[in-house]
């Protein structure tokens, strides 16, 4: 699903702004801890959760690790770079590196891309990886060893993708003609085999 790739580049570069119930700041790590009712914007990032992890590198590139409350699942929202499309994930911690410009959905994580409101393609798994740079994405559907299970039944990777180029969903492309059988001279006989 390569179109489901590309957000906004620019986002990076902006300030993170984020509100919350209680902040909590370890000058010593460089490490700011917010909890309860989490709101993150960083452009058009929106992220929300009830407890978030923020620290920032001497060249001024942001890490941040939401976690949601027990039992549910943590939200990321990114519009895609020069389209009225958006990336929308969740997961029960979602990790966001500015420097590798990387998204990562950690366990009964989903991503998904909506064109406007109407959702365009779904992916299910265990571990979501979304990097932006290189316009790639991978999921992981078995659980991992550190425990983290999957959205998808079964530990499998689970995907829903609209049609391209234009096509709508429920809607047939046209085929071309079907090629005509040939014998391939080894089967004689009436009732041969399968067709492959």
């Amino acid at each position: 699903m390569p179109a489901l790739a590309r957000a906004e580049r620019a986002d990076r570069d902006k300030p993170m702004n984020i509100e919350s119930d209680a902040l909590r700041y370890d000058d010593k790590t460089q490490t700011s801890t917010f909890t309860g009712r989490v709101v993150l914007t960083k452009g058009t990032i929106v992220m929300r959760g009830a407890r978030l992890d923020v620290r920032q590198d001497d060249q001024g590139n942001q890490f941040g690790t939401m976690q949601a409350e027990p039992g549910k699942r943590a939200f990321f929202r990114q519009k895609r770079e020069g389209l009225n499309e958006f990336i929308e994930g969740e997961g029960e911690t979602i990790e966001y590196d500015s420097k590798t410009d990387t998204v990562r959905f950690l366990r009964r994580a989903e991503m998904r891309r909506l064109a406007g409101t109407e959702l365009q393609d779904e992916v299910f798994g265990s571990v979501i990886v979304y990097n932006n740079i290189t316009e790639i994405y991978t999921v992981d559907g078995a659980q991992r060893s550190d425990g983290a299970p999957s959205a998808a039944a079964g530990g499998r990777v689970r995907a829903v993708l609209a049609p391209r180029n234009g096509a709508q969903p429920g809607a047939s492309a046209p085929s071309a003609p079907a090629a005509p059988l040939k014998p391939s001279g080894a089967m004689t006989g009436t009732g041969g085999g399968a067709a492959k």
